[in-house]
């Protein structure tokens, strides 16, 4: 097939369709009406143009729409919706009034099951596709509550004094969307929002860190006068953890119990080692079930709650090191029980992978919130283990990102 031409007699110069990049047949197309086939990883819909994949946020699978494209690519284009013609299924109007500008939600257009359940196959086809993860590989959907849900929140300044202004930054750029309602905030933080800079000094910090503890206590990073300081305590089954603002902390409050059920699971053993371990939420867990429990963390602030609430759970057999991974991973023994990595969203390091693949670990537990740094990682580990399960944990409910628990396990003999 050729690209069709204005004049015939020139269509002996015309390259095939497929040879032409995707940007260059998209350069002198501005608006396209096209139906999005499926919701990919990270929550956008994918649909084609002339075999060009055209990905589209806050579109919904069975949607007809006439889109504007935003981004040309050698493979592929970005749009953005102009007109619904008609909805897929499951589309809905959304909850929040803010959602059509601020960026910190994707999927508020979609109904809640039906967001989970578009999530986890995005999920499984991006682990299969860059992966190779075999579509046998057991999994499970795990969910919570959608809504009032998030215990941790960053929001934004803009301006000073009497014009300062609070709020998320916007889907696309970075200005401030001023809010005083999420309703994807438990109640405490979101009761929050609307006197919020009336809290705040003059000249405001750009960026405030906060978090919910337990009975409803807050803490907020960096520190105001007008606003609470210091810890609080949240209890996850048995343990409890002190933590401040300053730390990461997983945010679904509802799920924290049964991501930590899922990650440490019913094996018991000598030696664990629990990597990127933050404030300790899988080291506390893991050192219930094993003898000795190392945690590395290269974080100091996190790595002196990790310390603090080893002590206050009486857990004296969990041993903390400071120390980047990547520094310290070299360390690792031969052959150990159990390890557990939840790195950031960049993912393992080759050097890391290549570590764990040598020492081979007989468990290894790998905990993400991206998709495909995931698939790339278990490429790369799968000399060396197989994959027992996959748990995809929707702790992230109206955006596009899913948690994942992939359990591993080390083969006789690599491949």
């Amino acid at each position: 097939m050729k690209e069709p031409t204005e004049n015939p007699q020139q269509e002996s110069t015309v390259q095939p369709e497929e040879s032409v990049s995707a940007g260059a047949r998209l350069a002198d197309v501005d608006e396209l009406e096209v139906v999005v086939e499926k919701l990919i990883a990270g929550g956008d819909g994918l649909a084609r143009w002339q075999g060009i994949p055209i990905f589209i946020p806050r579109s919904a699978p069975g949607d007809r729409l006439r889109v504007r494209l935003v981004e040309r690519r050698t493979d592929y284009g970005r749009a953005e919706i102009l007109e619904v013609l008609t909805a897929g299924p499951g589309r809905r109007t959304p909850p929040c009034p803010h959602f059509g500008q601020c960026g910190g939600c994707d999927l508020q257009h979609l109904e809640d099951e039906l967001q989970s359940e578009l999530k986890a196959e995005a999920v499984r086809e991006t682990l299969s596709r860059l992966g190779g993860v075999p579509a046998t590989v057991p999994a499970e959907l795990v969910r919570g509550a959608a809504w009032a849900y998030r215990q941790r929140v960053q929001v934004h300044t803009a301006g000073q004094g009497e014009d300062l202004r609070v709020g998320f930054r916007a889907r696309r750029g970075s200005e401030l969307v001023t809010v005083d309602t999420c309703p994807i905030l438990v109640p405490e933080l979101e009761g929050q929002l609307a006197s919020l800079a009336q809290a705040l000094p003059p000249v405001p910090p750009k960026r405030l860190d906060m978090v919910v503890g337990d009975g409803g206590a807050l803490s907020t990073a960096p520190q105001t006068p007008l606003l609470p300081q210091g810890e609080v305590q949240i209890k996850v089954g048995e343990l409890s953890y002190e933590l401040d603002a300053r730390c990461f902390f997983q945010a679904h409050h509802g799920l924290l119990e049964k991501l930590t059920e899922h990650v440490v699971g019913p094996w018991r053993g000598n030696q664990a080692f629990d990597l990127y371990a933050g404030v300790g939420l899988f080291s506390l867990p893991l050192a219930m079930h094993y003898d000795q429990v190392v945690a590395v963390e290269g974080d100091r602030v996190a790595g002196r709650f990790l310390k603090r609430n080893a002590r206050r759970n009486r857990l004296e057999h969990l041993r903390f090191v400071h120390s980047a991974v990547e520094s310290w991973i070299e360390k690792l023994p031969d052959r150990s029980d159990r390890v557990v990595v939840d790195p950031p969203r960049t993912g393992l390091s080759r050097q890391v992978c290549g570590w764990l693949s040598s020492r081979r670990p007989r468990r290894l537990t790998y905990v993400s919130c991206h998709a495909a740094t995931l698939a790339r990682d278990l490429r790369h580990l799968s000399e060396a283990f197989e994959i027992e399960r996959l748990v995809l944990i929707d702790l992230f409910p109206q955006t596009g990102h899913m948690e994942v628990v992939a359990q591993l396990v080390a083969r006789s003999s690599p491949r």
